[in-house]
């Protein structure tokens, strides 16, 4: 099951912890009619690969072993895919490439795949033929990303605004950042701002306990709302989410710091609604300002640029599995 066959609520019942993958896969291998098996458990996926000379009797006893006695409570038809031989093989080289990921195109399921392979292996579920074809599949995954652009621009608001910061900077190791707001959309661009290297995140809030609570999930320090302002003057990125009804940064509060500043780079990402910042701060030249209207236009082009590629995509998989796996090589043991 995944993100599109299931909602969440079901997922959360079936969803298999990384401490506990080699022991949930030893006991899948243990079910009759099971010769081997990877256990892949994200938060938007839970997939079994397994091998089997008898693979309906065995998905039958795989089922089970999750469902027991409350199966008859579950929508088999609406929640579950199943595929088998050579379309199994294509499904799971899609999930590589992230062609089934809920953003197309987005690399931390390679990684994911590679750990639940990894964990398999190490538990000794797999053999010849699991071995060979993850192998070859992690092969065909890195083609894909390297011969289309599949993976190319950022498709997320926050991931947008990184990416735009980082045309501006260079590089955000050392930079500073200030957060005004402690919503959903302040807490994602934090922590992609923090994961690409920005060191001093301070987050301000009018509710205080909710700005240290952000403050703790992305390794940055609350202050009080009353005094962002002082801060200004060392920072060099501003993220404003706050429910403010008006304009909080103008022309009349950065100007009398330019030259404090010593008139660096500024670079101010609006994701409130009303904006928070005016627009007029553009026109003073080292201040760069995206408001959440560009910065979604900059993402929906980048998901139609991925959309494009699918295609290509696609012709790849097809090409390197006719490459790698000869009919009789999907089932030789």
């Amino acid at each position: 099951m995944n993100h599109r066959t299931a909602p969440v609520e079901i997922r959360e019942r079936f969803a298999v912890p990384s401490h506990r993958l080699q022991e949930e896969g030893r006991c899948i291998r243990s079910l009759p009619d099971v010769d081997q098996c990877v256990v892949l458990s994200t938060c938007n996926r839970m997939e079994i690969y397994y091998w089997s000379e008898r693979p309906e009797n065995a998905q039958e006893h795989i089922l089970s072993h999750f469902l027991g006695t409350g199966r008859g409570n579950v929508n088999m038809g609406a929640h579950f895919y199943s595929h088998l031989g050579a379309e199994a093989l294509e499904h799971l080289c899609r999930v590589l490439s992230g062609l089934d990921s809920m953003v197309l195109g987005e690399t931390e399921i390679f990684g994911q795949v590679k750990t639940a392979y990894q964990m398999a292996l190490d538990a000794g579920v797999t053999a010849g033929c699991a071995n060979k074809t993850f192998q070859k599949a992690f092969t065909i995954g890195k083609r894909v990303r390297t011969d289309s652009q599949i993976h190319a621009g950022a498709t997320s608001v926050g991931s947008v605004a990184v990416e735009l910061a980082e045309q501006i900077f260079g590089d955000l190791s050392g930079t500073r950042v200030l957060i005004l707001g402690a919503g959903d959309m302040s807490r994602v661009t934090g922590r992609a701002l923090r994961a690409r290297g920005a060191e001093g995140i301070y987050v301000a809030n009018r509710s205080f306990d909710r700005a240290v609570e952000l403050a703790g999930t992305i390794g940055g320090q609350a202050i009080r709302y009353d005094v962002w302002g002082d801060y200004l003057k060392d920072i060099d990125v501003v993220v404003a989410a706050t429910a403010a009804p008006h304009c909080i940064i103008t022309q009349e509060t950065l100007l009398p710091l330019r030259a404090a500043r010593k008139y660096r780079s500024l670079f101010l990402i609006d994701i409130s609604v009303p904006r928070n910042i005016s627009p007029d701060v553009a026109d003073i030249d080292e201040v760069y300002l995206y408001d959440i209207d560009t910065l979604t236009q900059l993402a929906d082009e980048a998901k139609r640029s991925r959309e494009q590629e699918v295609s290509r995509c696609e012709a790849i998989i097809q090409d390197n599995i006719s490459k790698y796996f000869p009919d009789s090589a999907l089932y030789d043991q």
